[in-house]
């Protein structure tokens, strides 16, 4: 290896090059060149345009549907590995199949448990994410895992925001412990959504737990799919009484009618990551990357430095 050869290189799946780059770019790297033949059945092969042997190999790319993220992900990780890449880790700001975390019904998979085993035999060395959707996730791996906290970004701009009379709002039960951990650092009142479900994605009932009269809430979630939760959260504390709903959500999935959903609810804004890329522009959805929070974490493994002073949750 010459002088001059960094010790870290970063490649993208296709579906995640823009925030490959913009980490590459703060990390000070350029973004490692990788091509994808195509076959006309829909098959697909990643190429290394650029020698990676010895190296630590950072592969960005969330796994949000369609399948071929997940697929991209684990063709390149064997190929890294093939190529005698030093350390293959996968950086996967959304982690998808997260909410199949458990067997919740008789005779269904354990998603995320599948995944992690496929990530680590395809040659996986470490693991890099963002608000998983359960916490308990990380121990389905073998191989360290980085769990990374969107609250190190969302935090700086709400404290920037200057809100009176906060209150943070989880839109259910398990959002609970996330929704504790702002609210303890921005040391501002807690309310909770209780919600029941007739099926995935269509919620029947909701109740609140908490007053919000006069106050301004800030909803946090690890996600928004269809937005019908936060929204009807969102609707039920301004018939309660409060300012004003804003809402945080890392994962921008956004599927189904989810836009005009928010559109039409009771939210001002709603802040979201760029773990993934929207599908379109909307008015209240404001943007805030997460590139330079990965850059810095993925700086500090390949230098073998602490990264425990990144998290604020």
């Amino acid at each position: 290896m010459s002088q001059n050869e960094p010790e870290a290189k970063i490649f993208a799946c296709s579906q995640s090059v823009h925030l490959a780059e913009q980490i590459a770019k703060n990390y000070g790297v350029p973004l490692g060149k990788v091509t994808f033949l195509h076959y006309s059945d829909g098959e697909f092969q990643p190429s290394y345009e650029e020698s990676i042997r010895g190296l630590r190999v950072f592969i960005v790319c969330s796994t949000f549907p369609s399948s071929d993220n997940l697929m991209e992900l684990l063709l390149m990780i064997d190929a890294a590995k093939r190529a005698s890449a030093r350390h293959v880790t996968p950086v996967i700001p959304y982690f998808g199949y997260a909410r199949q975390d458990r067997k919740d019904k008789p005779r269904v998979p354990i998603g995320a448990k599948l995944v992690a085993k496929l990530l680590e035999t395809a040659g996986a060395t470490r693991i890099m994410t963002m608000d998983l959707h359960a916490d308990q996730i990380q121990g389905f791996f073998e191989e360290p895992v980085d769990h990374l906290f969107a609250s190190a970004i969302f935090l700086p701009m709400l404290r920037s925001l200057e809100v009176d009379n906060l209150t943070i709002a989880s839109p259910d039960m398990g959002g609970l412990k996330r929704a504790y951990s702002y609210a303890k650092l921005l040391d501002s009142d807690v309310v909770i959504c209780y919600k029941q479900r007739k099926a995935a994605n269509l919620v029947s009932t909701m109740e609140l737990i908490g007053d919000v009269k006069n106050r301004n809430v800030v909803l946090v979630d690890d996600m928004m799919d269809t937005g019908g939760t936060i929204s009807r959260a969102a609707d039920l504390m301004m018939e309660r009484g409060a300012s004003s709903v804003r809402a945080l959500c890392t994962h921008p999935i956004l599927s189904g009618d989810a836009y005009e959903t928010i559109e039409k609810s009771a939210i001002t804004e709603l802040w979201v990551t760029d773990s993934i890329p929207l599908k379109k522009e909307s008015a209240k959805i404001k943007v805030i990357s997460c590139a330079p929070l990965f850059a810095e974490v993925m700086k500090r493994v390949q230098n073998n430095n602490s990264i425990s002073s990144t998290f604020l949750q």
